[in-house]
């Protein structure tokens, strides 16, 4: 075998070789960022759900809190000898009462809102992890599909060299 024929087949192996290489670092790569993603969208689900047990805890202390407002009403209109449970003073503790049941389920409604928001972000990192995972998968078949190329290619040049296909026929003159 020639000196050219034995680098031509050496070059020819290593090109495959790190071709075959650099699709499979491409597809670590792929698996990497999708574990990531994945983390990510476990933090954001872990947030959604703190959001939602914050949002419940703060809707209840508001809550205890317009009953001890609703009760310093009742005592304070005793203590004026007002009838608490008639009249305008029960109007008073009435409209207490309705605001703090608005601003009790606006403190829920946030929470959900907020917690909604970190769920759709976790569902974009899972998605985003599933489609890293797919461009290093497809990555990587690319680069076996270029090296059986390169390698086809290869043989083929070096079997038209060996038996001559690759010369240019003589011109009779």
């Amino acid at each position: 075998m020639a000196l050219g024929t034995t680098l031509a087949i050496i070059g020819l192996a290593t090109s495959i070789y790190g071709q075959v290489r650099a699709g499979q670092a491409a597809k670590k790569v792929g698996e990497s960022q999708g574990a990531r993603e994945d983390f990510n969208a476990q933090q954001a689900e872990i947030q959604a759900a703190d959001t939602r047990a914050i949002g419940r805890e703060e809707e209840s202390r508001f809550r205890t809190q317009v009953r001890g407002l609703l009760g310093s009403q009742r005592a304070g209109f005793a203590g004026q000898n007002v009838v608490v449970g008639s009249g305008s003073a029960a109007d008073v503790q009435a409209d207490a009462a309705r605001l703090g049941e608005f601003d009790a389920i606006q403190i829920r409604n946030n929470a959900a809102r907020q917690a909604r928001g970190f769920e759709a972000e976790a569902t974009d990192r899972r998605m985003a992890g599933a489609i890293a995972r797919k461009g290093g998968a497809a990555a990587a078949s690319a680069a076996n599909w270029g090296a059986a190329t390169t390698g086809l290619m290869g043989a083929s040049s070096l079997l038209m060299n060996r038996y001559g296909y690759a010369r240019s026929p003589s011109r009779a003159a």
